[in-house]
């Protein structure tokens, strides 16, 4: 038989039941759209926790106070004990080593604004002029916190869009006095729309000056420093020598944990790398049973055309024929099936981007090769058997149905 032949017979065969067969691309479609949508659940949390972290700025070393016994970077590190205070002294310190670019002390804390009449709460951030450029925030309205002198903070509050909206509409605030804690500050700026950072949108931010916040909050110790470093680089040499610097500092004691964006990044990489083909293994074991399917079915199909199998053997036609026959059949359904479930999957990512814009749930292209792939040779390998059996009939057996 020429292969258009085998083509036409293995279609016709399909599609001579129907039902059994819309079952069967059922099962195998189901089973590719799982791999594609959980593969790209995976990869869409792997390129959030990046851009997350990337949205924060570039060439980062981040000084935590607190030390991390294994002297590197975990989940954990993200809350730490703190033994010693990490001052705005020591942050101010970290201007004088090599490669340092510019440093953004940080006290986080919740408080009080108050004005027009309107109360409400907000997070509040201390920190100096150089956390506008090393977090590269940008501005909707205004300027920027002053530079200010250690230790002297300055009465200003740079608001986030979304409490500069919620207590003055539409009126510019610039200039206006208003109550946060127990500081009358006046408002210099209004921070662009949408900012991102590790889970924090900036619309809901009130941030100070370090010294102001401090002052507040009645405690001297920061919550981090983040120092921008003059390139890519210099970063592992900025790291150790921070670590240096603070240590001397603290009379010998190693009691804070220095770590870098792109140790942040890989860690993070890895461990959903690792959830990423976790996950695709499970929506794998889908399109086995789906392969299971596929075998049972032609297994079937070889009973119920036992005289057909026959006739075909005595016009001529050889085992290799009738073999490759069942196994061109089984393909064009495992095929079909596939790209089936292919575009399931992509109208389920679609849906997830949908429900969810700010997470990229795309499907990588390796998840729809992988989907396919997996998808035809499970079709193959599990279509040798009936096409076996069915070329082993005897043609006089197989006209007889015997």
């Amino acid at each position: 038989m020429k292969p258009l032949d085998t083509l036409r017979y293995a279609r016709d065969a399909a599609t001579g039941t129907p039902l059994r067969t819309g079952l069967l691309l059922l099962a195998i479609s189901i089973g590719v759209a799982a791999v594609v949508i959980l593969i790209s659940l995976g990869d869409g949390a792997r390129r959030f926790v990046v851009g997350q972290f990337s949205s924060i700025g570039t060439n980062l070393v981040i000084v935590l106070p607190g030390r991390s016994e294994t002297r590197g970077f975990n989940p954990a590190n993200l809350v730490t004990s703190t033994p010693r205070d990490l001052t705005v002294d020591d942050a101010n310190t970290l201007l004088r080593v090599d490669g340092v670019l510019r440093i953004a002390p940080v006290v986080i804390g919740t408080t009080e604004i108050n004005a027009e009449g309107k109360l409400r709460e907000a997070m509040m951030v201390g920190t100096n002029d150089d956390f506008f450029r090393v977090r590269q925030l940008k501005l909707g309205l205004g300027r920027f916190l002053s530079k200010d002198e250690i230790g002297h903070g300055s009465a200003e509050v740079v608001l986030g869009a979304g409490i500069r909206r919620e207590i003055f509409g539409a009126e510019n605030p610039l200039g206006k006095t208003v109550r946060v804690g127990d500081r009358r500050l006046r408002v210099v700026g209004v921070l662009s729309e949408g900012g991102q950072g590790l889970g924090m949108t900036t619309d809901e931010l009130l941030i100070v000056p370090v010294a102001t916040a401090q002052a507040m909050l009645n405690s001297n110790t920061l919550f981090r420093v983040l120092i921008e470093a003059r390139s890519r680089e210099q970063i592992a040499n900025v790291k150790v020598h921070v670590l240096k610097v603070i240590t001397q500092r603290h009379e010998g004691e190693e009691d804070i944990t220095v770590i870098t964006q792109d140790a942040v990044l890989e860690t993070f990489d890895k461990i959903l790398n690792v959830l990423t083909l976790g996950v695709s293994g499970i929506a794998a074991i889908s399109l086995a049973v789906a392969g299971i399917l596929v075998m049972n079915v032609m297994l079937v199909s070889v009973t119920q055309r036992t005289a057909e199998i026959g006739l075909l053997k005595a016009l001529g036609a050889t085992s290799t024929a009738v073999r490759q026959l069942f196994i061109v059949e089984a393909v064009l359904l495992s095929l079909t099936g596939g790209l089936l479930g292919t575009g399931l999957g992509y109208l389920g990512a679609g849906l997830l981007r949908h429900l969810y814009p700010s997470f990229p749930a795309y499907p990588p292209l390796w998840a729809v090769a992988a989907g396919l792939g997996t998808a035809l040779v499970s079709g193959l390998v599990f279509g040798v058997m009936p096409a076996r059996r069915a070329a082993q009939l005897d043609p006089i057996q197989a006209l007889s149905k015997r």
